[in-house]
């Protein structure tokens, strides 16, 4: 009784008004990052000791220089970088997925006398005139039949010969791999109503009329001036999804003066997800290549011998859930003796380094309770690693700051020395001199803005601090930062760190309805963590009278491995127990939150999370706004999902299904697709409303013509307003025609 006589009475007032509406519409216009005076773009200047960058003064962009040596600052008489051409028309470009056949090339001899070139599945040799190794002819001339001969002759469409390769130092052996290809997966688009304002076809797509792969416009313009194409245009994109066959991909070596072809053993490189185009190693006597297994859980850099085929293990990583090959990096020391390599073996991501001759580990460079983001040089003259990382090290001066906050390190190749070079509590961004003597670091977080400095590299000391960015402009327009938030997660025990958006009329004594704002899932982390003047997917929401967050739960990235193996098998946990533990930390500590009236919404995986919440978490979430979601990971990309979901697929993959699921809906929702998306393949979106149709069940659909990969664009932005108003403020929106 006490406690509730020192709350505010929390009132129920008009929201989600004309007013609210017309503010949301024009708050992302109205905090300008000109108004924040200071926000540096940082350059190097060449192998100098010098810097140079931009800045924003108050009232135009202003160009400096900095001395790192001396620490003296020049103002520029204007940008020291000369505007970038336009290069000439380079025909269509590749789909990101699109697989190349690796048939296109013209890799030279070292002593430029012969080229490699692709033909009848072979790699044949090119003689070289000394005209055409300087490039003093057209590339026509470089490929006169008369000069070329068979390398080898064992290939043949089922199985040929990739032409990116490349050539021993000592010219004796060509180096590169065999292919397998698979059949193709293709997804299928009909533009309804081409509109040339839109930017003309999808990219990378062909226009696809019967089983042509063209990329030419057969549309009929309206003659009469309309802006929209009379005919739907069909379109086509490759797009391999989980459980696909794959081309298979065997590294081999040819002796050039003989076409003898020494090839890796094939039953040792399969079932394959990849294999890299194999390197040479310093002796010219082998290659190395990585090997990822399909399924993930093992990955290999291996090594080759070209004399004899055989191949032996440099370094192996296994998990039973999956090894996060994106996140390996490797260095060949100049000596062909040592290698660096990074790891989570141990539950974080770590530095490596290996005796390459024995195969062995020699030392782990880095231990502890901390992430390894970037490798950004190893100078093996001196002995040291420079790199980032985030998480608590024991090295900064406040242990309770953002685990996620980057800041840069070096640490020696004898495992000694680690330092931190930028121990000041911030998001750091580093740029340095070639020789690393002397860095630049811009630092902020969410609610400070940044400061530029010049530091020594020997220790990180700053010599000068060059900008701190002034934020009052944007303060007398009433501008907040929106507040970090910190609670526990599902074990009680882990911090899970994340935001809350207040609109800018904000009344503890009114009860707002809470919405989250959620992309999730492994390979990021993704709730801001540097100053922003604006925060695109939180601002405008707000101001229609709700309370909008964001946070990273488990099975996000960038914390330990355990934090995100959750997802393994797993992705539609999302980090849900965490999410609702948090929002109800939140509301408990701030009455006005109304902890029986949260939202939800998000595009792509956010979109698939954002209905599994409704789905699986219906209790909680009281309505869904899904834009574009790969709604059953057997649609979607295969290198996304094969990653966290394995392979061969299996049940998992149905129980993750928001489409398996569908008949669990009971609140509102509102599904979003874009008709071209070229991301997640819209039969994603068509068939859980198929599923919601069969199982009876009320939803909203919204297909934005000609849009790809979209939150929903304005139009689906307002759809998403009104959906929200109404759902979750329980009051009619007001009309379109009124908002004008």
């Amino acid at each position: 009784m006490a406690v509730a006589a020192l709350l505010p009475t929390l009132t129920v007032l008009a929201q989600g008004t004309v007013d609210d509406y017309k503010r949301a519409n024009s708050i992302r216009g109205k905090y300008s990052w000109k108004m924040t005076n200071g926000d540096v773009q940082m350059h190097r200047k060449g192998d100098e000791h010098v810097f140079w960058y931009s800045v924003w003064n108050g009232d135009s962009t202003v160009y400096k220089e900095v001395n790192a040596e001396t620490g003296e600052v020049t103002l520029l008489p204007g940008n020291p970088e000369p505007p970038r051409q336009r290069g000439g028309w380079r025909g269509p470009q590749r789909h990101w997925m699109e697989v190349p056949d690796e048939k296109d090339g013209f890799p030279m001899s070292p002593d430029k006398k012969i080229a490699i070139i692709h033909k009848d599945n072979n790699l044949w040799i090119q003689e070289l005139s000394e005209q055409a190794a300087n490039g003093q002819t057209p590339p026509e001339d470089w490929k006169a039949e008369e000069h070329q001969r068979p390398l080898t002759t064992d290939g043949d469409s089922t199985y040929y010969y990739s032409v990116w390769g490349s050539f021993s130092e000592d010219g004796r052996y060509f180096a590169t791999v065999k292919i397998k290809p698979a059949p193709k997966h293709y997804v299928y688009y009909v533009e309804a109503a081409p509109n040339p304002r839109r930017g003309g076809e999808v990219r990378g797509m062909s226009n696809h009329p019967n089983t042509s792969t063209s990329v030419g416009r057969t549309e009929q313009w309206n003659t009469g001036g309309g802006v929209r194409g009379i005919q739907p245009v069909l379109h086509r994109q490759e797009y391999a999804k989980p459980g696909d066959s794959l081309n298979i991909r065997i590294p081999v070596i040819v002796e050039v003066a003989t076409g003898r072809v020494i090839a890796a053993p094939y039953d040792e490189l399969v079932p394959q997800y990849d294999v890299s185009r194999p390197e040479w190693n310093k002796d010219g006597k082998s290659v190395h290549f990585e090997f990822n297994e399909r399924g993930h859980h093992t990955y290999r850099l291996l090594e080759m011998s070209a004399e004899t085929g055989k191949m032996r293990t440099l370094v192996e990583e296994k998990n039973d859930k999956y090894v996060n090959y994106g996140r390996l990096y490797r260095h060949h020391f100049k000596d062909g003796k040592r290698l660096l390599w990074t790891s989570e073996r141990d539950g974080w991501n770590h530095i490596y380094l290996y005796d390459k001759e024995k195969a062995k580990l020699i030392r782990q460079l880095t231990k502890g309770q901390f992430y390894v983001r970037d490798i950004l040089r190893v100078d093996e003259e001196k002995g040291v690693v420079y790199f980032s990382a985030n998480g608590p090290t024991g090295l900064r001066q406040n242990e309770q700051e953002d685990p996620y906050f980057i800041h840069f390190y070096k640490v020696g190749l004898n495992g000694k020395g680690l330092t931190c070079l930028t121990p000041e509590e911030g998001n750091h961004k580093a740029t340095f001199t070639s020789d690393m003597r002397y860095m630049t670091d811009t630092y902020s977080t969410v609610t400070t803005p940044p400061v530029s400095v010049l530091r020594d590299t020997k220790d990180g000391h700053i010599i000068k601090t060059l900008e701190t960015a002034n934020i009052d402009r944007l303060v007398a327009e009433g501008w907040t930062a929106p507040e970090v938030f910190v609670a526990k997660g599902r074990d009680g025990k882990t911090d899970i760190w994340g935001l809350i958006r207040r609109p800018s009329n904000f009344d503890p004594t009114r009860k707002y309805p809470v919405i989250e704002y959620i992309y999730s899932g492994p390979g990021d982390q993704y709730v801001p963590k540097s100053f922003s003047s604006s925060h695109y997917y939180l601002d405008g929401l707000a101001e229609l009278g709700f309370i909008v967050v964001q946070m990273d739960g488990m099975s996000t990235s960038f914390r330990s491995r355990a934090f995100e193996e959750v997802c393994y098998k797993n992705l539609k946990d999302s980090g849900f127990p965490d999410r609702i533990a948090w929002i109800r930390a939140a509301c408990a500590k701030y009455p006005y939150m109304d902890v029986d009236n949260v939202g939800i919404y998000g595009c792509s995986a956010g979109g698939q999370e954002a209905l599994a919440a409704v789905l699986f978490h219906g209790d909680f979430y009281k309505a869904a706004y899904a834009a574009c979601g790969c709604h059953d990971n057997r649609m979607d990309k295969v290198w996304w999902n094969e990653q966290w979901m394995s392979w061969p697929v299996d049940s998992s993959y149905v129980e993750c299904s928001n489409v398996e699921n569908a008949h669990l809906l009971e609140r509102p929702l509102m599904l979003v697709v874009g008709e071209q998306d070229d991301n997640v393949d819209p039969a994603s979106t068509m068939q859980v409303a198929d599923a919601l149709i069969k199982a009876k069940k009320d939803f909203e659909l919204v297909v934005i013509p000609g849009a790809h990969h979209t939150m929903g664009e304005d139009f689906g932005e307002h759809k998403r307003y009104d959906f929200f108003v109404k759902n979750l403020l329980n009051v009619n929106p007001p009309k379109w025609q009124d908002l004008k």
